[in-house]
């Protein structure tokens, strides 16, 4: 079986009070004890994820979850986990217990999956003891998806896998690449081997760029920035697209000629897991920055920081000489998005490649919800570096919103980093 990352599937997330049989159902699910059971409440302390094959839909990961009525101190900030594994989880299964009637946590739980768009069902546990009947009313009322099950005696099990198995989100993930080329075409990927690149591989966007390419019969040629101008003299004719890492972008614009389509794997990882339009008109943002503004940078995964860190040492550097103001940046990596975004002028995030589309849209809802701007890498770095329009130009919705952002900036008042 191909190993699939876990950013290219399909989170499910269990979710539910303490002791209702979550952990149960996740080890029914996948045939083995991977999470422990017990009568004590609170046993599941921190989120536990488990790949697996979800037939006939394809490779998924299981999410098993915290107690959302733990109590204390140290309770609250394992229910925080169980929010953030919710705005991983492209669907939840909400398990609750047979006998009792929702609790306020459960009806609030079922109001957050409304507002951030997660689909769900409801898995009504532990039917051996009875079904109470005013749970199922509440259930009709909320018109939710609902199965009666009994983990202890293995009852609706495999009724519920086949129903979530319908229910999953089809893939709804833009393109990377393989609209902007053909059958044919040449395309150039630009790959810097500089201390920020990892040793003995490429980093996940330009792989799955490349393997789109690929996927649609393009001729894909890899070449360090240093070797790219060869390259391009010793083609018989000019490549019909080139793709380069941001911080390689200016070096690149000047040996790409003007009639070849240019842009970033960054910019192309905006459009596949978040808002390239979006991103773009946040650039009017940008331009009206002032001195002392909280500007937060979130990075989806979590990696030893070199000397000259692109998110915690260039980006800002770039951006104050970009404005000369003194601006004042946090930092937050992997899941810890922070719950008060108002905080914020402005957010930066990454390109995303470690987190589902679905993750990554719940971050843009949440900051769309308080009104602040959020922008990715690809788009401010080349911004700042005097590449835009022309790394946009692939892409018509990105354009049109550019010249928006033109008219209501000034161009003619901005100064690009060299």
């Amino acid at each position: 079986m191909d190993k699939v990352p876990q950013s290219k599937r399909k989170h499910i997330v269990f979710i539910g009070r303490r002791n209702v049989g979550k952990s149960s159902l996740v080890n029914a699910f996948i045939g083995q004890d991977l999470c422990i059971v017990s009568d004590v409440a609170g046993t599941t302390t921190d989120p536990v994820k488990k790949a697996m094959e979800l037939l006939p839909h394809g490779p998924v990961v299981l999410i098993d979850t915290a107690g959302i009525d733990d109590v204390g101190e140290l309770g609250q900030k394992r229910i925080n986990k169980t929010i953030k594994a919710i705005s991983t989880a492209d669907f939840a299964v909400l398990v609750l217990e047979a006998t009792v009637r929702m609790s306020r946590e459960e009806k609030d739980i079922i109001k957050y999956l409304n507002k951030i768009s997660v689909p769900f069902l409801i898995a009504v546990n532990k039917i051996e003891n009875g079904v109470n009947a005013g749970l199922l009313d509440e259930i009709k009322i909320l018109q939710a998806t609902h199965f009666e099950i009994s983990c202890k005696e293995n009852v609706g099990i495999d009724t519920l896998k086949k129903k979530i198995t319908r229910m999953l989100p089809s893939e709804n993930e833009p393109p990377l690449i393989s609209d902007l080329v053909s059958r044919g075409d040449v395309v150039i990927l630009v790959v810097p081997i500089d201390s920020g690149a990892p040793k003995g591989r490429l980093i996940l966007p330009q792989v799955q760029t490349l393997r789109e390419a690929l996927d649609t019969d393009a001729i894909v040629i890899v070449a360090k920035d240093t070797e790219l101008k060869a390259v391009i003299d010793n083609l018989k004719s000019p490549p019909d697209l080139v793709v380069t890492d941001s911080q390689a972008i200016m070096k690149v614009v000047a040996e790409v000629p003007d009639e070849v389509k240019l842009t970033t794997f960054s910019i192309l990882m905006a459009r596949h897991k978040g808002d390239l339009t979006a991103f773009v008109g946040a650039l009017k943002k940008v331009e009206t920055l002032q001195d002392g503004d909280r500007i937060l940078i979130a990075e989806a995964c979590t990696h030893h920081a070199q000397a000259d860190d692109i998110g915690r040492v260039k980006i800002p550097r770039w951006l104050r000489l970009h404005l000369k103001k003194n601006l004042l940046f946090d930092i937050r990596s992997g899941e810890d998005f922070p719950e008060k975004l108002s905080e914020y002028k402005l957010i930066i995030h990454c390109g995303a490649c470690m987190i589902t589309r679905q993750m990554m849209q719940v971050r843009i809802k949440e900051a769309k919800l308080l009104d602040v701007p959020m922008i990715n890498y690809g788009v401010l770095i080349s911004y700042m570096h005097g590449a835009v329009p022309r790394v946009l130009e692939p892409f018509e919705e990105a354009m049109a919103e550019w010249e928006k952002v033109k008219e209501a900036v000034g161009k003619a008042d901005i100064s690009f980093v060299k």
